[in-house]
């Protein structure tokens, strides 16, 4: 099994929140397709379609809520 590289979903802020979601979302493509090769070659295909945009976006919209939740919203 790999290192752990998640060890917490708490961030400080909102905005580290985000950057944390886009690094989830990312990674979540990583385990998906490891082939860093076919990766690269399908790329082009979804950076220009607005499907492959509209559903990238949301899959970091969901992982945002998730971190949101764990943050209790950033309340205090």
């Amino acid at each position: 099994m790999s290192e752990t590289w998640l060890p917490t979903l708490q961030t400080e802020t909102p905005q580290e929140g985000y950057e944390l979601a886009i690094t989830l979302s990312r990674k979540g493509v990583k385990s998906t397709q490891p082939d860093v090769e076919v990766l690269k070659k399908l790329r082009p295909e979804y950076a220009n379609s607005a499907d492959g945009l509209t559903a990238a976006s949301q899959v970091i919209a969901i992982n945002f809520q998730t971190i949101a939740a764990a943050n209790n919203y950033w309340k205090k």
